[in-house]
């Protein structure tokens, strides 16, 4: 804008109205655009990539805005920032969104066919992909759309094929039968980390297995007995004497009648229960195991919808739970099961439906983890690892790296990558490759597709243009310099991340990973639909505005610990953002027709102008150094004390005297500081509340289109005055002091009273004769003593501050008795303050190993309060006569 407009703020704060165009003003002027320029530093933060299944939830806004603070802050400083934005597919969930979409219609996927029901589910990511954006637009942040990607976009799909491919080269994708996790409901394979497990009131049924030919029996106990059909061997201890005369015989399995042997193996726990456990290999990964052993048959009695099949006799068509019930009673009805007791265990279930979960034989495909894992753990080792904030979290991703799994990568969906992997229709031979088979007749390619996780596991380099090493965003931008995410996906996503940058780019995906924690409400409970206690980030912001909501995710909380929602802070933001504009507005009042040239800050300042230029100066250290080390809760609470405190209770307070006076100089100077001050406070606060600082920089006197390209504000040693701060904290001190003693007795500032005030010495006096001016002003005397050595009166308030004391005669306004009872609690206070710092001073393991400036910081409190002590006990000997 034209510098010389001035334009004022509106009367009253409306968030509404100040954030409704503004986003369209930055896209505009293409701010958040990555430039490339080769004379700026490249800072890179790739999103999150939601979901495209709904709504973005409060976890969602507390994340990206975290990132979008760190983003806004490395622009200012001058860095190339990028800030990629993207989506993922989400395949398991989106896939059930459509189906039930579909279902609504009347309709199913295979009604539709493969290919129309990706059609309906590409129009799904559209409709959704446009929501989200428009969330992004309303949170205000600060994205690159130029280089939006998506998971499923076709430079991605080449990453995913090349990596598949590469990794099937190496042996390190295999197909193979093997015990997976299956989801009933979705019908698909689920990796170890998407089985959530749950406490579950359950039974234990003991069971009495006949023997064949023989009156013996063998006890087992299982918590599944609909899997008995599948049972093909008994297991004991080959040590086990109680049963070294059955090892090798067959038992009879009840209700079957298949003969199945007894087999020694060294797995089972010979102390628990019985000591002898049922075999079902196609239903338990352990017994999986246990029959590769034995060569054992391996009998699947599910289907993938998780009713019984052939395999299960009479049961066939019954759901799994109602097959187990109907087992139960004819096992009962057989004398078979002799017992049932309860038993609480840990079942699991699937993290995208809530089905229990089954163990499944089945065809899929794996990630051969072990080189994987270790090659990512190696790293850590190196001065050049991924930096965890918090650092405790390193232990965790390092703990289950080290026991790490193979991983199921194949999912039994149509929405996703589909594996490149084609089966020879007459040899049935396998082809793996980017590209299809040149007799693509005689090939049949595999139905499934991959695990979200595969896709996203690439993401912070295949969205920068690889596997094209020459890709200008991928040699500029990676790796990355920052990924913010919450504790919940380390296993499911920062690993991964990890160890696949380190097998296909040979260096980390990102410099830090930080790391927060859950929104939960305000009892602390996690946020869930069952519960009704979500609350929509939308909905906030309509109420408040992004800004206040921003500040409160970014305040509430410190890095790797839980945030609880809270209806009344977000209003206390709120209170925050109007303290802001009311004292801005106050401001550019005064600031008419002042304009960018005319700051001038050589001109003669006062006390308060010195100070608050030193406290700006305090700060801008704080905060960027806060900030820098992702401490937003830290750096937010001393800009809102700087804020609220220092720049609109007392600062502009005092202003108020120059720019109501008669001086043009202390006028031009008062405004250039008051200017100035505001500008950089603003900038300081824009990436915490983006919308309503770029309101106020706009008609402050400035230069730039915008202020989220002016420079991030620097301290400057020629604005720094201790002894200013000294002075100015005393003549606060004493204002303080005298609002309090008049509350205390209930005298109206508006009511004149004589004041008192005893400087300690000729310096402190020359200081407060200098500041007199303050001193009439906001205490109001109708006589102002001040003196070092005054005789105190025999009725009168008093208050002992650092560097003088002061009195109030209050003739007929106050009981004397009182007064003594009062300075008899303040003698308690500092006698008390004294025994504390005297105690941790004898302290000899305190002295010998604190910091010797923290040290002497107690020894100067020890001196300030033993004054205080004297002053109190002087003052109650005087008044007890």
């Amino acid at each position: 804008m034209n510098d010389k407009q001035q334009n004022s703020l509106s009367t009253k704060y409306n968030p509404q109205e100040v954030e409704q165009d503004r986003y369209k003003f930055w896209l505009k002027g293409k701010f958040f655009e990555a430039s490339g320029d080769k004379d700026k530093e490249p800072f890179t933060i790739v999103i999150p990539p939601p979901n495209v299944t709904g709504r973005l939830h409060l976890g969602h806004a507390w994340d990206t805005t975290m990132q979008d603070t760190i983003s806004r802050m490395k622009r200012m400083q001058g860095f190339d920032v990028l800030w990629l934005p993207g989506m993922d597919h989400a395949g398991i969930a989106t896939q059930a969104k459509v189906e039930a979409k579909l279902k609504e219609q009347g309709t199913t996927r295979y009604d539709l066919g493969r290919e129309k029901f990706l059609e309906t589910a590409w129009e799904w990511k559209e409709e959704y992909a446009d929501f989200i954006r428009s969330q992004w637009e309303k949170m205000g942040l600060g994205l690159d759309y130029s280089r939006e990607r998506f998971t499923l976009d076709e430079g991605l799909s080449e990453a995913v094929k090349e990596v598949f491919v590469k990794l099937y080269e190496k042996g390190l994708i295999y197909r193979g039968e093997y015990i997976i996790n299956w989801d009933p409901k979705t019908k698909t394979a689920l990796s170890d980390i998407e089985v959530i497990y749950e406490e579950v009131q359950g039974k234990f049924y003991h069971l009495r297995y006949p023997i064949k030919d023989s009156d013996e029996t063998i006890e087992i106990a299982t918590t599944r007995p609909e899997t008995m059909l599948g049972d093909t061997a008994v297991a004991v201890h080959p040590k086990d004497e109680r049963y070294q005369h059955l090892i090798g015989k067959k038992v009879v399995l009840p209700i079957i009648g298949r003969e199945i042997e007894i087999v020694a193996d060294d797995y089972v726990d010979r102390d628990f229960g019985s000591g002898a456990v049922k075999i079902t290999p196609a239903h338990d990964p352990n017994d999986f195991e246990i029959g590769n052993r034995h060569n054992l048959e391996r009998v699947l009695v599910m289907n993938e919808d998780g009713t019984m099949n052939e395999n299960a006799g009479s049961y066939e068509g019954l759901d799994r739970f109602d097959c187990r019930k109907k087992i139960v009673q004819d096992l009962q009805a057989l004398g078979v099961l002799f017992d049932i007791e309860d038993h609480t265990h840990q079942v699991g279930h699937s993290e995208r439906s809530g089905a229990v979960v089954e163990p499944y034989l089945s065809t899929q495909w794996f990630v051969k983890m072990q080189p994987l894992a270790d090659s990512a753990i190696d790293l850590q080792n190196t001065e050049d690892k991924v930096n965890f904030v918090p650092d405790r979290f390193e232990k965790t991703y390092l703990n289950w790296m080290d026991n790490i799994r193979d991983w199921c990568i194949s999912r039994q969906l149509w929405w996703g990558h589909r594996i490149p992997a084609w089966y020879h229709k007459e040899t049935g031979e396998i082809y793996v490759g980017k590209e299809a088979p040149d007799d693509i007749d005689k090939w049949e390619q595999d139905e499934d597709v991959l695990d979200t996780w595969f896709s996203s596991a690439l993401w912070p380099f295949s969205t920068m243009g690889w596997p094209d090493l020459e890709a200008e965003d991928f040699k500029r931008f990676f790796p990355t310099d920052v990924l913010v995410t919450g504790y919940d996906i380390i296993f499911f996503w920062v690993a991964r991340m990890i160890f696949q940058s380190k097998e296909f780019t040979d260096q980390k995906p990102f410099k830090d990973v930080l790391i927060h924690g859950l929104i939960r409400d305000a009892d602390g409970r996690k946020m869930s639909k069952s519960l009704g206690n979500g609350v929509d980030p939308m909905e906030v912001i309509d109420k408040y505005g992004a800004d206040s909501l921003r500040y409160f995710l970014l305040t509430g909380s410190t890095p790797g610990q839980d945030l609880r929602f809270h209806w009344e802070k977000v209003e206390s933001t709120w209170n925050f953002a109007n303290k802001i504009w009311n004292a801005s507005r106050f401001s550019l009042m005064n600031l008419e027709g002042f304009n960018y040239e005319d700051i001038d800050l050589t001109g003669e300042k006062t006390i308060a102008d010195k100070w608050i230029l030193t406290r700006l100066n305090e700060t801008i250290e704080h905060v960027t150094k806060n900030t820098n080390k992702y401490e937003f809760g830290e750096a937010g609470r001393y800009l809102y004390n700087f804020i609220w405190d220092d720049l609109c209770d007392w600062y502009i307070e005092m202003a108020k005297l120059p720019l109501y006076g008669e001086d043009e100089a202390k006028k031009t100077t008062t405004r250039s500081v008051l200017a100035y001050v505001l500008d950089q406070t603003m900038r300081m606060l824009h990436p915490y509340m983006p919308f309503i600082t770029e309101e106020i920089w706009q008609k402050l006197p400035h230069k730039g289109e915008s202020i989220t390209v002016a420079k991030w504000p620097k301290v400057r040693e020629e604005f720094h005055d201790e002894e200013a701060s000294k002075v100015m904290k005393l003549l606060v001190s004493i204002i303080k002091s005298v609002r309090n003693i008049r509350a205390e007795v209930d005298t109206p500032m508006s009511k004149q009273i004589k004041l008192i005030i005893q400087a300690e010495s000729q310096s402190i006096m020359d200081a407060l004769e200098s500041n007199r001016e303050y001193l009439q002003r906001f205490c109001n005397p109708s006589e102002l003593v001040i003196a070092t050595n005054v005789e105190a009166p025999e009725k009168a308030m008093s208050a002992v501050i650092t560097g003088a004391e002061l009195f109030l005669p209050l003739e007929g306004l106050i009981d004397f008795d009182k007064e003594i009872e009062r300075l008899e609690k303040e003698l308690a206070k500092w006698t008390k303050e004294v025994e504390r710092v005297q105690k941790k001073l004898s302290n000899k393991g305190f002295v010998s190993k604190a910091p010797e400036a923290v040290v002497e910081e107690e020894r100067q409190k020890e001196k300030d309060y033993l004054e205080k002590q004297a002053k109190v006990t002087a003052r109650l000997n005087e008044l007890k006569g």
